[in-house]
């Protein structure tokens, strides 16, 4: 009974794990494809597609107002995180609760209807549509999560530590920057690399607050709208690889620190 159990664990798990990772598969297998059509058989392997969409200057110019605009918009909603999971660490009764609940309501709201609702604001107050303003919404929808990153892990020993700091001399500003933020560097790298994966990929803000400099996702729209585009594979291929690097590099970062602590 036991190995008939194992056995249907091991048959879900594999279901499971390729119905989540085949058509990432198909896609990075595809995007080596040497004739035009992304379709069986397989003829390759080949780069034509990979270099065409890195010599295109349209693509590389929206790759780099994503990395751009991923590493501003994820820093600054890093240290807002920061502070207010500072803050509201410290906020005692209904006032603290209703601050928490505020900040994190953001992540139960649908990116379309804040898209539209900065839409709305930014033409009511005059703000163009521009990389700033999908910058600001980049930092609106990814706040809320460093925030429930960041307080999760604001706990006594903390406060302990700042405690100390302060009866050693130490200013405000040095208990935040050197005790408060060493000792939740983990939880920093990885609200930085969640925010700049959702900031690298994320389609429908761009969409609506972008008209002439565009973000990747956004010229992946408009190569699709036109059919089916071996270079589509590509372009897919290579956002896939770069999300796969940032987690690697926030996971050699956190454990190598962790590693180095314990010895």
């Amino acid at each position: 009974m036991k190995r008939l159990v194992d056995l249907l664990a091991g048959l879900y798990a594999l279901l499971a794990y390729g119905f989540i990772y085949l058509p990432i598969v198909v896609l990075v297998l595809f995007s080596f494809q040497a004739s035009r059509f992304p379709l069986p058989p397989f003829t390759g392997p080949s780069l034509r597609w990979y270099g065409e969409v890195l010599g295109d200057a349209k693509f590389t110019h929206a790759m780099l107002n994503s990395a751009v605009l991923g590493v501003v918009s994820s820093a600054v909603a890093v240290l807002l995180g920061f502070l207010a999971a500072y803050g509201c660490a410290r906020m005692r009764g209904g006032m603290g609760n209703t601050v928490r609940a505020l900040l994190i309501a953001p992540l139960s709201v649908s990116y379309l209807i804040i898209g539209m609702g900065l839409v709305v604001l930014f033409n009511a107050v005059g703000v163009p549509k521009s990389l700033f303003a999908v910058g600001v919404g980049h930092v609106v929808i990814n706040l809320p999560l460093c925030f429930a990153i960041l307080y999760s892990q604001m706990n006594d020993n903390i406060i302990r530590l700042e405690q100390a700091a302060r009866d050693l001399g130490a200013r405000e500003w040095q208990v935040l920057a050197l005790v408060v933020a060493p000792v939740l560097w983990p939880a920093l790298v990885a609200s930085f690399v969640l925010s700049l994966t959702l900031s690298w990929d994320e389609f429908l803000i761009a969409f609506l607050l972008t008209r002439f400099e565009t973000t990747l996702p956004v010229e992946i729209w408009t190569l699709l709208r036109s059919g089916l585009n071996p270079k589509a594979n590509a372009i897919g291929a290579i956002v896939f690889g770069v999300s796969v690097v940032m987690v690697v590099l926030a996971e050699l970062a956190i454990f190598g620190r962790g590693k180095k602590q314990k010895s």
